[in-house]
This record gives C-alpha cells, structure tokens and sequence, in this order.
C-alpha cells in the first residue's frame, strides 16, 4: 500500500489531515459522457500512433506507488505528456476529489498503453475535497490545464466543464464492475481526460491543471516540471 497524507478543505474552508491508503490506483479512459467527444480525442490519439481501445469507457491498473504531489519529475522518453483529470480517493464512507495529471509516455503508449502508465508518475494535488461537499456544483465545475511553448510562454492547453465527463458515481460503478473483488476501498481512481485545445500533444517541460468552481472561484490545483534523464549522454 501507497500512504497519501491528505488535506481535506472543507465547505467553511477549514482545513482537516487524513492518511489514504492507496491499495489500488487506476487510470480510466474514454469516460466522455458525449460520443462525439470521445471520438474526438481518440483521433488526437490516432495522430500519435495510439490505437483505439477495445471498448469505451476503459481502465487500467497502475503500479499503487506512482501517485506523486511533487512538483518535479524525472522521465525516460523525450515525448512525454499529461492530462487534466479529477481523482477520486474512495475510503470507507467517503469518497474525496483530487485534480491530477495521468502523465504518460506517448511512445511507449503506441507500443503498450498499460506499460506506458508505469513508467511515468500520476501527479495528484495534496489538497481535496469532501466529494459530497461539492456534489451539487459538480457538472459546472471547471476541468483546465496549461502548458508552455517553446518560447516559455504559458498557454491554456484543456478546458472542460465537469458535465463533459461521467459522472463519479457512473466511473466507481464501472471500475467496481470491472474489479475482480467489488471493493473500491482504498481505490484512487484518475477520471480520464478532456480533449486538447491545441491540434497535438505538448512535449515540453511543463504541466499545470485546477478543479475550480467558477461561482465561488475555490480551485484544487498542482502543477510541475518535467526533467528527462539524460545526465549519462555524450
């Protein structure tokens, strides 16, 4: 097991700490709630030589230790990427949301897309919320992420209201289902993405994404820098 120490901003904005024990991490995909937007990114992906799944939505299990709050991360491949998710960490009664990133090697991805989501970390905010503590604001909450251009300057990259992707309860029910025991205990579940506002995948040095409510501007944030191994070269 992976233990998470969490902050819990609560409704009053008081601040709680919880310890998650991550017996499971998951990564889902092609969780759109709209067909076409699914189609769509799957053609984003074509474009990178990644093939369309066998079936929608889907989800894959990811070594339990590869949740990261850093704010730096080192990977092997020069054509790496992330993706706005929210996260759900189920425990007990209570389920919490975390936005994140599914940072994935996109090589490798069009060889194994399984094996591609192990060799580069999940990125997860250390702050979350209380999943019943915004469960009515939900669909018109704020799903966005930015990255830089070559020039440094940053540049929003996904934006998406929560209403495009399934809804939570929709995405534990398919990943209990798909569970060999029927237990989301401990399970920390990454929503999959949005689609991209740039015509193909960013491969530079850095990743930002926020959970926000536009009505009351509380966000859950987490951002960080890409370094690729490559000290041993020349």
């Amino acid at each position: 097991m992976n233990q998470l120490k969490l902050h819990v901003v609560r409704e009053n904005q008081q601040i709680e700490e919880i310890y998650f024990e991550t017996r499971r991490l998951i990564n889902s995909g092609y969780t759109g709630r709209n067909q076409e937007t699914i189609k769509r990114h799957i053609e984003e992906l074509k474009k990178e030589g990644i093939p369309a799944p066998d079936s929608i939505p889907t989800a894959y299990e990811v070594i339990t230790r590869l949740v990261y709050f850093d704010n730096e991360i080192e990977v092997v491949g020069e054509k790496t990427s992330g993706e706005a998710e929210f996260v759900l960490l189920c425990s007990g009664n209570e389920v919490y949301v975390g936005v994140g990133s599914d940072h994935t090697d996109r090589e490798l991805e069009a060889v194994s897309i399984i094996k591609s989501k192990q060799v580069c970390p999940n990125i997860m905010s250390a702050y979350v919320w209380k999943l019943s503590d915004v469960r009515k604001e939900w669909d018109e909450m704020i799903l966005r992420s930015w990255v830089k251009d070559d020039q440094g300057k940053k540049i929003l990259y996904q934006e998406a209201p929560l209403s495009v992707i399934m809804t939570p309860e929709n995405i534990m029910a398919f990943i209990k289902d798909k569970s060999a025991d029927k237990n989301l205990e401990g399970v920390a579940i990454y929503s999959g993405t949005i689609p991209l506002l740039t015509e193909k995948a960013n491969f530079n040095n850095y990743f930002e994404v926020e959970l926000c409510d536009p009505r009351t501007a509380k966000r859950l944030y987490c951002s960080y820098q890409v370094h690729v191994l490559n000290y041993l070269r020349g």
